[in-house]
């Protein structure tokens, strides 16, 4: 066999591997758009939002929402994360700690101030296991947040438009069960009902 037949099946494997190589990238690619569609249409069913602004935090964490959110709600996302990670590593965990791990959904708020009148944009849904709790407001409760997906990791929050601290609160807290159900799934079981009693923060 001559050197020009040997390059030229060396030539033949590289592009031959490199085709395999890319159908691999467009295969992931398409199941993680799948995965996306179907994460973004639960979201729009909890809500009965369309969510049709993508944007992404400094930090790299995905941002669905109605509206544009601001560089401050963004930011509160990345605080909010960044809380979560450094307990999460306190607890020697270690799946999940990326912030482009996360999709945060931003939805309408359902009810802008609580009970007493203080500030808190929060979701109305279903009661369900918290019927007859005194989280039960007749047939549905309020939530600062709540899990759309565990794989991939994906939740939803209330639009602010002020306190964002409370943002970097809910996005901690909710992001607690997401990290536990990749890391402990055991205390992820105990911990993923609060109707039973027990809240938020989880970690310590």
């Amino acid at each position: 066999m001559s050197n020009v037949e040997v390059q030229y099946m060396k030539m033949e494997k590289i592009v031959s591997v490199g085709f395999s190589f890319l159908l691999m990238v467009v295969g992931l690619a398409q199941v993680a758009d799948a995965q996306n569609r179907t994460v973004r249409n639960e979201a729009e069913r909890i809500s009965g939002d369309s969510f049709g602004i993508t944007s992404r935090t400094p930090l790299g964490a995905i941002v669905y929402s109605v509206n544009r959110p601001s560089k401050a709600v963004l930011a509160a996302v990345d605080n909010g994360l960044t809380d979560l990670f450094a307990v999460a590593r306190k607890n020697r965990f270690r799946n999940r700690l990326n912030y482009s791990d996360y999709s945060i959904y931003i939805g309408k708020a359902d009810r802008q101030k609580d009970a007493s009148g203080q500030y808190s944009p929060d979701i109305a849904i279903p009661s369900a296991q918290y019927a007859g709790t005194v989280y039960d407001k007749g047939g549905y409760i309020y939530a600062a947040g709540i899990v759309v997906a565990l794989n991939p990791c994906a939740f939803m929050i209330a639009e602010h438009t002020k306190n964002f601290e409370r943002i970097s609160e809910v996005v901690r807290y909710e992001g607690e069960h997401l990290v536990l159900y990749h890391n402990d799934r055991q205390r992820y079981k105990q911990t993923a009902d609060h109707s039973q009693g027990g809240g938020h923060p989880i970690l310590q």
